[in-house]
């Protein structure tokens, strides 16, 4: 009895001493309280809304489902980044960044509250089947996009392997839409791959970001190296929808010796900076970034990086536009929450979000020109006339003593041919080493 009158007596001291400092709180902190009051307020309302339901309505309900589906809808009126995921759908968007999936092999957006194609992912069946960055989808099926969401969509396109879906595409500089019908199959997701170039130019691709990315990244450079001597680099980045920002940073540190990478600000504007380490072995040549319209968020971050540390030119299109930073927050039930929780800024602190990374260089992509189907009388050359000198061997010799076999070589033309951004970045590093010579010959004597 007397310890209960003595909570009783310390409880009444703590709501005097409440009401008496009360007038000294700061005006922030009771806007705090009236907040969280409306808070409270409002979900009494949902928790009446729910009963209700549960009584009333004509059918069974199950209640996990009308408090998920409510979530959603909360998360949904956010912006187009941020999603709810049941368990099912966050245990496959964590095989999605490490493994393979089943689908058409897309990244896909809410822009303009359209459905929209990020990026296609490079030999997947709709890269193929042509589909394009910046093609809106307003059929899945038979279904409308309009007001889908971003998981809905994807799980209507996912499907068994071998079956079929169709696309029904919205594309700019077209007067009616056009259909894919497009055969799912397993998405490898590879995101590195190299090869060289001639002049002894080396070339990365990287198609996406995901838990590896820097670490292949590194792997495939040091290779190349101990090749041969490189005069210069391309790192490829078009169509490449993004993935996981601690990989676009990997990436952007191989290549930089110092100075930022990319700062991010978030909702306290608080500012958290990314800078890049020494690297044991200075990288001395040229070195160019291929860009286009789907090139997004961590593509754009390394870009961005080696554009303001003046490591690299940036050659091709203007990017996405995709500057906002989403964190994955796993939920207690095995749910997941999706949420845009900062925008990145490049070294230079210009925000992507919505204007994208600008070229150095604007090349436009034009799609080569379908070959004749009639052939042509090819014309006479000196290796057809009798009693002609033959080719001097050795430079070919050299070639496949470097591990390029004929038919590697034959993918390479080939790539080089029906690419016009990739020619005139290979133009500009033959022309940069050439000028090198020049300037090194001139500050001699």
């Amino acid at each position: 009895m007397l310890k209960t009158r003595h909570n009783h007596f310390f409880y009444q001291a703590i709501v005097f001493i409440c009401v008496i400092f009360l007038p000294l709180i700061s005006d922030s902190y009771q806007d705090v309280l009236a907040s969280t009051k409306e808070v409270y307020k409002n979900i009494e309302i949902f928790s009446e809304v729910l009963r209700k339901i549960e009584k009333s309505y004509v059918e069974d309900t199950d209640a996990k489902e009308l408090i998920y589906g409510a979530i959603k809808g909360l998360v949904g009126t956010l912006d187009p980044h941020s999603f709810f995921m049941s368990p099912e759908e966050y245990k496959e968007l964590m095989i999605e960044t490490k493994g393979s999936f089943t689908g058409v092999g897309i990244e896909i957006t809410i822009k303009n509250s359209v459905l929209t194609v990020v990026s296609p992912i490079e030999g997947t069946p709709a890269f193929k089947a042509g589909i394009r960055a910046g093609d809106q989808i307003i059929m899945i099926g038979d279904k409308s996009t309009k007001d889908i969401s971003i998981m809905e969509a994807v799980k209507l396109i996912r499907g068994p392997k071998g079956s079929k879906i169709e696309l029904t595409i919205r594309r700019e500089g077209l007067e009616k839409p056009i259909d894919f019908m497009i055969t799912r199959d397993v998405i490898p997701i590879r995101s590195v791959r190299s090869s060289f170039l001639p002049f002894d130019i080396g070339y990365i691709r990287v198609s996406n970001f995901q838990s590896n990315t820097g670490q292949e990244l590194s792997k495939a450079l040091k290779e190349m190296e101990d090749k041969r001597e490189l005069k210069g680099l391309i790192l490829d980045l078009r169509n490449n929808p993004g993935g996981l920002l601690s990989q676009a940073i990997e990436v952007a540190d191989e290549f930089l010796d110092s100075g930022l990478i990319v700062s991010i600000k978030g909702r306290d504007k608080k500012e958290e900076k990314s800078i890049a380490h020494k690297n044991t072995k200075s990288l001395r040549y040229p070195m160019i970034v291929l860009v286009n319209e789907g090139s997004a968020s961590a593509a754009e971050i390394v870009a961005g990086a080696l554009q303001d540390n003046k490591k690299a030119l940036v050659l091709g299109t203007s990017t996405f536009g995709k500057g906002s930073v989403q964190t994955l927050f796993p939920l207690s039930d095995g749910s997941g929450l999706r949420l845009t929780t900062a925008l990145y800024y490049t070294p230079s602190g210009r925000s992507i979000q919505a204007s994208g990374i600008e070229p150095d260089i604007e090349v436009a992509f034009i799609p080569p020109k379908e070959k004749p189907k009639v052939k042509e009388q090819p014309a006479i050359r000196e290796m057809d006339l009798e009693g002609h000198i033959e080719e001097e061997t050795l430079e070919l010799k050299t070639e496949e003593e470097k591990g390029i076999s004929p038919d590697e070589r034959s993918r390479i033309q080939e790539r080089i041919d029906n690419d016009n951004q990739l020619r005139r970045a290979i133009q500009i590093l033959q022309s940069w080493n050439i000028l090198s010579k020049i300037e090194g010959r001139q500050t001699q004597e």
